[in-house]
C-alpha cells in the first residue's frame, strides 16, 4: 500500500464533469469527454422544437466566467427532469438539462437556453486543468445521488444523505433524523487527527455529531491551512470547505465555484490548496483530491448508474438507489503517473462495475488507516482511490508551484455578489448558526470575526 498518511479533500460547488472538463483530452475510448456535437432539446411553449447544442465562449470575461447565469435548478424535481427529460423515460436519457433550465422561476431576466450547455476550455481553467494533466483526472467520479449539495456532502462525511433529497433547512435540526455516524468520529476514536477547515459558513457544522468538535477541529482556511502545511502538521485528514458568501467588510466574493459565482476565484482556491499541500514537508505522503459535489444543473452526456442504497430511513420515499450526475474529480499524489486517466478497477466477478463517487473518499480512508467496518452498505461498495496510486516510489512531484489569475474583485463586483438572491445553498446555511448550540455556536461566531478580520492581512488566499 503506497505510503499515504495525509490526506486533503476540497470540494467545491455545482459544476458537472463535461462543464469543467469535456475539452480536457479528445474525446475517445480512454477518455469519455464532449465530441462537440452534443445537444438538448428545447421545448418551445409555441410547440416547436430546437437542439441546443454544447458551445464554449470564447473569452474568459467575468460574464462569460460565471455561466450559467441565472443559477439552474437543483431541487430533486428539477434534476430528475434533467437525467430522464420531459416526458420522463424509464431510463436517464441526458436530455432534459435544457427544457428544465427555462422552466424555472423567472428573476431578473430571461435565461438563455444556451447556458447550461456551456463548457470550459483547458486555457479558461487552467490551474484544475494543469493539476489534472500532470497527475490524475477521473471519467467515472458521479456525485453520490442526484440531488443537492446538503446530501451529497453527507455522503462525503457519512455514506449516506440521511434519507433526504433536499437541502432543507425548515427539517435542521427539529426534524432531522437520528444522527449520522462520521468518518471523521472513526478517525478520532482510531487514533488519527483531523480538521474541516472553512471560510466563512461550514455545511459540515450541520452534522449533529460534530457539533462538540466544532471549537477543536474546525479552522479558517485563510488562517491556518497554509501554517499548518508549512510547518508539517497538517492532519491525517483535512476537508476542506470555500468560501460561500460575498462579504462587504473584506471585499471577498464566492470561491465556490457554484453558478453564477465566477470560477476564476475557485481556480485561485485550488492553487492555494495545491501549493500548500506541494510544498509541505508532508508532500511525499500525502494524497489531495479536488472535487465537487453535484453538477448544480450544468449538462453532463453520461447517465448515472444504478447505486448501492445506502440503508434507510428514506422520508423522501427515493433509496438512494442511483448516482448523480458526473462531476470533476482530480487526484494529486507524488505516487500518481501524470496524465492518467483513472477508472475504478474491474469488479469481480458476478458483481454490477460501480463507478467512483463520494463514498470513494469514505472507502480510501477507511482502508488505508483501517476503519472497519465500512459505515454503510454504499461505502462498502465503493471503490477506493488507493488502485490509482500505480507508482512504486513517490517520483511524480509534478508542478512546484501553480499561478493563478490574478483578478481581484473590485468593491462594485462585491457588493453586486452581495445584492444577489441568496441560493439554496446559502439560504439554508443560515439555519447552521441558528441551530448550534452553547460553545460550539460561537467557536463558528469567532470564526466569522477572525475571517472579517484576515481580509486585510491575506487578500482572500
Amino acid at each position: 500500500m503506497p505510503r499515504i498518511e495525509h490526506v486533503v479533500v476540497l470540494m467545491l460547488e455545482n459544476r458537472s464533469f463535461d462543464c469543467m472538463f469535456g475539452r480536457l483530452y479528445p474525446k475517445s475510448a480512454a477518455f469519455d469527454g464532449l465530441a462537440g456535437t452534443e445537444t438538448n432539446p428545447w421545448h418551445r411553449p409555441d410547440g416547436s422544437v430546437e437542439q441546443i447544442a454544447v458551445w464554449n465562449s470564447p473569452t474568459l470575461s467575468p460574464e462569460a466566467a460565471a455561466i450559467p447565469d441565472p443559477d439552474p435548478g437543483e431541487l430533486f424535481t428539477d434534476f430528475h427532469m434533467q437525467l430522464f427529460g420531459l416526458d420522463g423515460a424509464p431510463q436517464p436519457t441526458m436530455n432534459g438539462f435544457v427544457d428544465n433550465y427555462m422552466r424555472q422561476p423567472l428573476l431578473d431576466r430571461p435565461p438563455d437556453p444556451r447556458a447550461v450547455m456551456h463548457y470550459f476550455t483547458p486555457r479558461q481553467v487552467p490551474v484544475i486543468s494543469r493539476l489534472a494533466r500532470s497527475f490524475g483526472v477521473s471519467d467515472r467520479w458521479h456525485a453520490s445521488a442526484p440531488c443537492e449539495t446538503w446530501p451529497n456532502r453527507y455522503f462525503a462525511h457519512c455514506g449516506t444523505g440521511g434519507g433526504f433529497v433536499n437541502n432543507e433547512r425548515s427539517r435542521f435540526p427539529r426534524r432531522w433524523p437520528r444522527p449520522m455516524p462520521t468518518i471523521f468520529r472513526r478517525l478520532g476514536k482510531a487514533g488519527y487527527s483531523w480538521k474541516i477547515y472553512f471560510h466563512d459558513l461550514p455545511q459540515a457544522a450541520t452534522l449533529f455529531r460534530l457539533w462538540l468538535d466544532i471549537p477543536t477541529h474546525f479552522h479558517l482556511f485563510e488562517e491556518e491551512f497554509a501554517r499548518d502545511a508549512r510547518s508539517g502538521r497538517l492532519p491525517n485528514y483535512s476537508f476542506i470547505e470555500p468560501r460561500y458568501y460575498a462579504h462587504r467588510l473584506t471585499n471577498k466574493v464566492p470561491n465556490d465555484q457554484h453558478p453564477p459565482h465566477d470560477i476564476v476565484y475557485g481556480e485561485q482556491l485550488i492553487a492555494a490548496v495545491y501549493n500548500a499541500v506541494r510544498g509541505a514537508p508532508t508532500w511525499k505522503r500525502s494524497l489531495l483530491i479536488v472535487t465537487y459535489d453535484e453538477h448544480g444543473g450544468c449538462f453532463d452526456h453520461v447517465p448515472p448508474p444504478p447505486a448501492v442504497p445506502p440503508g434507510g430511513p428514506y422520508p423522501d420515499g427515493f433509496p438512494f438507489d442511483r448516482y448523480g450526475v458526473r462531476v470533476p474529480a482530480v487526484i494529486v499524489s507524488p505516487f500518481i503517473a501524470p496524465g492518467s486517466v483513472l477508472r475504478p478497477p474491474p469488479p469481480p466477478a458476478g458483481k454490477p462495475p460501480y463507478p467512483f463517487d463520494h463514498t470513494s473518499i469514505v472507502a480510501t480512508l477507511e482502508k488505508l488507516f483501517d476503519l472497519a467496518p465500512p459505515l454503510t452498505p454504499r461505502v462498502a461498495a465503493a471503490p477506493d482511490l488507493l488502485g490509482a496510486l500505480t507508482l512504486a516510489e513517490p517520483d511524480n512531484d509534478g508542478p512546484e508551484r501553480i499561478v493563478a489569475h490574478p483578478r481581484r474583485p473590485v468593491m462594485a463586483e462585491t457588493w453586486a455578489y452581495a445584492r444577489r438572491p441568496h441560493n439554496r445553498l446559502q439560504r439554508n446555511l443560515k439555519s447552521v448558526r441558528a441551530g448550534i448550540p452553547g460553545r460550539a455556536a460561537r467557536a463558528i461566531a469567532h470564526g466569522h470575526r477572525l475571517h472579517a478580520r484576515l481580509g486585510s492581512k491575506t487578500g482572500g488566499h
